[in-house]
């Protein structure tokens, strides 16, 4: 990992056949954009409902995956990108082994997604 930011777990938000992909196949290679761009685009819990807002504002209910930062290693790195933030980029597939946990992120009422319990505060995974 590089940067100089403190985050124990990072996140991904998957489609549903993205999440299929994953647990029957044990590994993400990436969505479209992410093969394009050379590797998985992630979230801070800061970051992830505003990925959702932008990225998948037109989509139904999806999944949210943390991934342990630790378990990442070198292949995790902080990048500046949307507003000159620093997002984290996984330069490998995510390995089903890298997975902390899986929560549904269902579309409320209003059209936003809706974010687990508690994480804004990083205890999504609690």
């Amino acid at each position: 990992m590089n940067g100089d930011v403190s985050e124990i777990h990072v996140f991904k938000i998957l489609r549903p056949e993205e999440c299929a992909i994953l647990v029957q196949a044990f590994e993400f290679k990436g969505s479209e954009h992410d093969i394009r761009d050379g590797f998985v685009h992630l979230s801070s819990a800061g970051q992830a409902p505003g990925t959702a807002a932008k990225h998948f504002a037109q989509d139904g209910d999806l999944w949210l995956l943390g991934l342990e930062v630790a378990a990442l290693g070198e292949s995790l790195h902080w990048e500046e990108s949307r507003g000159g933030a620093l997002f984290p980029h996984l330069y490998r597939e995510i390995a089903f082994s890298d997975v902390s946990w899986i929560r549904p992120l269902p579309r409320g009422a209003q059209g936003r997604h809706l974010f687990p319990t508690g994480f804004a505060w990083g205890e999504a995974g609690a």
